[in-house]
């Protein structure tokens, strides 16, 4: 059993080396930015500044916000303070059952505690004097019958107790992908190719237009990249198989031999299939940006720059059984990367998906449904997306 115990109790060398135990599992080698909280937060109380861990602090000096950001309108830090929560619990359930030493993170404060763990000591058996009592006699045809029930039915109980406690929690998350996922066939992990521009070798000093030639099919975008790593975790997580495929090489009958997930969508041909849902992202119009019902709003990059960096994006995400590929199709895609980065974020993360759908309609888990996300971009890195805009139908 833990034994609870402050950092004066424990070495700041043996937290160190469980902290390295923890950061490189399995459970935070997929989520940098779990990384970074759960390392901040240890350094800071083993340093004996404790004090400082407040929300606002964290916000700052972790996930790069303004200094007068305002922790109730941006949830990021909570959120990923309950997500390293999960991640440690799900840790030391598994891989760390044995682990020396323990770090935890209590609910309600980002001060984490830490904890050693000893072995239960061994209790030798008691002598006894064994008396040498001949069995009853048992009927040969009833004794093997009766142990192999005997045998079943332990069997049943232990398996009805591993599933009780592995089984896992229907969340939001959960709910959002259970259509999707229903059934045995892999589900299509798509990225979009984006265009690029090469120029040739053999170009003028002063390049001229013909100079440039379009590189199709050839590369995909960062955002999309992280992405598809974010999704194809989560699948891996859930034991579900999938197939990756890029750009063109999906063709239409992919789409109609089970679930697809597509990411970065609006590059591509498959935008036909999107234009007719009530958000979409047209990139045929300036400013570029997310169209209702086919009109305009205000959800547009009006001064997006020509290298497509910017301070803030938008994102759809759809979640629909579509009538063309009679299959269940979810569409991640933001108007540059980081809104792609940030869809697949929410889609992922059990925590910001609890609240993107905290205000959704009853029975929404089986309704096509439409997410438009705003995104705040600091230091080239996107925040938690916020939803501004949902569809159900």
């Amino acid at each position: 059993m833990p034994e609870a115990a402050g950092p004066p109790s424990l070495s700041p060398d043996l937290v160190r080396e469980e902290l390295g135990r923890v950061l490189s599992s399995s459970e935070f080698r997929t989520s940098k930015r779990s990384q970074e909280f759960l390392r901040y937060v240890v350094e800071h109380v083993l340093n004996g500044q404790g004090q400082f861990l407040k929300e606002r602090t964290i916000g700052v000096e972790v996930f790069g916000r303004a200094t007068d950001y305002d922790p109730g309108e941006d949830a990021t830090v909570r959120v990923k303070a309950g997500e390293v929560r999960k991640r440690l619990g799900l840790y030391y359930s598994e891989q760390g059952a044995l682990d020396p030493v323990r770090i935890e993170l209590p609910l309600g404060s980002y001060i984490p505690e830490f904890h050693s763990v000893e072995a239960a000591p061994v209790v030798p058996e008691p002598r006894v004097n064994k008396v040498h009592i001949p069995p009853a006699p048992v009927a040969r045809t009833t004794r093997g019958p009766l142990w192999v029930a005997l045998a079943a039915l332990v069997c049943f109980a232990a398996a009805g107790v591993i599933w009780l406690r592995t089984r896992p929690a229907n969340t939001a998350l959960d709910q959002f992908w259970g259509p999707v996922l229903t059934g045995e066939a892999p589900v299509l992990l798509s990225a979009a190719f984006v265009p690029v521009y090469g120029l040739d070798s053999d170009a003028h000093p002063k390049p001229r237009v013909e100079d440039f030639v379009l590189l199709n099919d050839q590369f995909v975008g960062g955002g999309d990249l992280i992405a598809i790593s974010r999704l194809s975790s989560m699948l891996t997580r859930m034991g579900r198989p999938y197939r990756l495929k890029v750009g063109n090489e999906v063709s239409f009958q992919d789409l109609r031999t089970g679930p697809a997930i597509l990411v970065g969508y609006s590059y591509t041909r498959w935008r036909e299939i999107s234009k007719e849902m009530r958000f979409f992202i047209d990139g045929a119009k300036q400013p570029i940006g997310i169209t209702d019902g086919g009109a305009p709003t205000s959800w547009s990059l009006p001064n997006l720059p020509a290298d497509r960096r910017t301070d803030e994006d938008y994102a759809i995400v759809s979640r629909v059984f579509h009538p063309d590929t009679r299959a269940m199709l979810v569409e991640v895609a933001g108007i540059t990367q980081y809104g792609t980065d940030a869809g697949a974020d929410l889609v992922t993360s059990p925590e910001l998906m609890t609240e993107a759908l905290r205000g959704a309609p009853a029975g929404w888990q089986q309704k096509n449904l439409q997410l438009v996300l705003h995104v705040k971009v600091i230091s080239g890195s996107p925040s938690s997306p916020k939803v501004v805009a949902t569809h159900f139908w």
